[in-house]
């Protein structure tokens, strides 16, 4: 459907004066960068403006003891995505960073000692599937072919379409019906898996983005066949890398960049947003402002309630979120080789643990876990000698009350026994630094309401038209690209979104 179709009809003048349209974007995480550069490519005037002290949003890079800690996503899949934005502004990928494949994508561990990995090959993957469960090779052939025509759907056809009117969602209701998204991932995969153990393996993946295999409506599956179609890729020198990448993109193309600016308020005047203002008192005027911050509180503490009939506070309260994310982040002063890149170890109470966490929302006394090694691929993140690694465990946000202050410790000694008894010994008497990253620095640190890790849980009732829309029903010159917009969270979805950003800028602040 034609993008245009889908627009407001609601273009702000530029203020008297100004040669360029001014852009605003507040945040730089991978969605913030990637329409920020984007649009200053596109002839306006942009302003990045991040609360921390270097790019990044959660992508934050920590250094520590010669240690190099990637603070979010690892996992870069559809980097062709990667390449557009560098397209987008006449350069190449391969002069700013470099991106490798990894195989295996993953190393899934199960509690009884059996695991089973897979990559890129078909062939492979096939054959690795009919010695792990004879009889199921049949049903994972379909079910790959059923995957694919939800990938064609809801990645290829609508990823980077915005939807703002209902009109949208239904004009697609009839293949979301004949795709069954009524069902979750667990249900779709279980339809063709028989073996308990692969029906884990492939349908792990909303895990991925903050959403429940459980409860997760299963357009999610297409995880899974865009792994299979582009492959599981790392940036050399680490996530770190690319927004360093980016942001030098970015100030190449006369993108103007302001560190630990935290925002205060949108300041919004006769129904559109005028100015954005940080906490130290600094105006920027614009025509539009880009929210790459968390929707909810950007809503929340950026916008007064005066001016916002659709998402009020009360609104936002009886929203989903998605679960909490708990991270070691830890050096060695010996190797693990025997670990891969990504490996993904599963409780044996994989529902029930799931249900504690984003239901009953209470800390269980079990956990699954992914443990990511980037210097298996990359020796540079760790010094000569050493291993890099983080352990990231889903955990309920912070409405479960959880005092993360009096149970960081104790939780921290859990997980390093737990890997020290089960998957790397001597990992105790070898720890060379460690810190942690808790739903509660999410919740203040990164500003994620709730402390959730992904934003809004990615229920069927939150996805697509359900979505917090791109473009604001409230104030139509504020857009937002990120995990909490459509088409939602992981890093093929926030760079998606930019996408959808820029064609609306576009159509809405002519250049």
């Amino acid at each position: 459907m034609p993008v245009a179709s889908n627009l407001h009809s609601s273009a702000v003048p530029a203020p008297s004066g100004e040669r360029r349209p001014r852009i605003v974007v507040i945040g730089s995480g991978f969605g913030g960068l990637a329409a920020a550069i984007r649009l200053q490519a596109r002839g306006y005037q942009v302003d990045l403006i991040e609360a921390r002290d270097q790019l990044g949003g959660r992508a934050y890079v920590y250094r520590q003891d010669g240690f190099t800690f990637d603070g979010g996503p690892t996992v870069i899949t559809a980097p062709f995505l990667i390449d557009e934005i560098f397209e987008a502004a006449g350069r190449r990928t391969e002069d700013y960073c470099r991106i490798v494949p990894v195989d295996p994508f993953y190393r899934i561990e199960f509690h009884n000692g059996r695991a089973f990995e897979y990559n890129g090959d078909e062939a492979e993957t096939e054959r690795r599937v009919a010695a792990f469960s004879p009889g199921d090779l049949d049903g994972y052939r379909a079910m790959i072919r059923k995957a694919k025509a939800i990938f064609q759907k809801g990645f290829v056809e609508l990823a980077d379409k915005p939807f703002l009117r209902f009109s949208d969602m239904f004009s697609i209701a009839p293949d979301l019906i004949r795709l069954q998204s009524y069902k979750t991932v667990y249900q779709f995969v279980s339809g063709y898996v028989k073996d308990p153990l692969l029906r884990r393996v492939f349908s792990f993946h909303p895990l991925l983005v903050g959403g429940n295999p459980f409860q997760t409506t299963s357009i999610y599956a297409l995880i899974h066949y865009l792994e299979r179609q582009w492959g599981v890729h790392y940036v050399m020198g680490g996530t770190g890398a690319l927004v360093s990448a980016l942001g030098r993109l970015f100030e190449e193309l006369g993108g103007r960049v302001h560190l630990s600016s935290p925002v205060e308020r949108i300041e919004v005047r006769g129904g559109v947003a005028r100015s954005v203002v940080t906490t130290d008192g600094r105006s920027f005027p614009c025509d539009a402002v880009v929210s790459n911050a968390d929707v909810a509180n950007t809503y929340r503490k950026m916008i007064d309630p005066g001016v916002r009939r659709k998402y009020t506070d009360r609104k936002l309260e009886r929203m989903r979120y998605s679960m909490g994310l708990w991270v070691v982040y830890f050096g060695t002063k010996r190797q693990y080789p025997e670990l891969r890149h990504h490996t993904i170890i599963l409780s044996p109470h994989y529902r029930e643990l799931l249900d504690d966490i984003f239901n009953k929302k209470r800390l269980s006394e079990e956990f699954s876990l992914y443990l990511h090694r980037p210097s298996a691929t990359d020796p540079s993140m760790a010094p000569p000698g050493c291993d890099c690694f983080y352990a990231l465990v889903p955990v309920p946000n912070q409405l479960s009350g959880i005092d993360w202050k009096s149970e960081n410790e104790p939780f921290t000694r859990r997980v390093l026994e737990f890997l020290d008894r089960r998957y790397m010994p001597g990992l105790l008497d070898n720890l060379a630094t460690i810190r942690t990253l808790t739903p509660l620095d999410f919740e203040t640190t990164l500003n994620s309401y709730a402390g959730a890790g992904f934003s809004f849980e990615p229920v069927f009732t939150q996805s697509a038209w359900f979505r917090p829309h791109n473009q604001s029903e409230d104030i139509p010159n504020l857009y937002f690209a990120g995990a909490g917009t459509h088409p939602g969270a992981g890093v093929p979805g926030v760079l998606s979104s930019a996408k959808i950003v820029e064609k609306l800028v576009c159509a809405n602040v002519p250049v």
